[in-house]
């Protein structure tokens, strides 16, 4: 299991990369291993505000359903549309094209909150 050590973790197994004020959301290697193939991706919507724990959507594998919640407070700028159609790239990349959605976040003080890869590595027993 990958754990790039550039990303910040949520318990949720989902990376958060930072970039300025926006932050791209995706799905950890462990989950996407966990959960099996993706079969649909259901993501916010573009212009959505959350707060963080929201819920924001769900991943449905042919077996089970996981929920998605927000890392971060703020809104949702864009979600990655191609998973409609390649679901699976969340599986095949899951720091790469897999990527969930990308918000404007307005705490930084919940970065804070969020794992960095060691702790994440450690208590998941993945790679860095």
């Amino acid at each position: 299991m990958e754990v790039p050590k550039e990303l910040l973790y949520t318990p949720k197994h989902m990376w958060v990369r930072i970039e300025e004020e926006r932050a791209v959301i995706g799905l950890t290697d462990y989950a996407q291993l966990e959960m099996g193939m993706v079969v649909f991706a259901d993501l916010p919507q573009e212009g959505d505000e959350v707060t963080a724990g929201d819920y924001l959507g769900s991943m449905e594998t042919v077996t089970d359903e996981s929920e998605l919640f927000a890392p971060l407070s703020g809104k949702v700028v864009s979600a990655n549309w191609l998973l409609r159609k390649e679901p699976h790239f969340i599986n095949r990349f899951p720091y790469g094209s897999g990527w969930l959605f990308v918000m404007e976040y307005n705490n930084p003080e919940e970065l804070e909150l969020l794992w960095t890869a060691e702790r994440y590595a450690e208590i998941y027993h993945a790679q860095e």
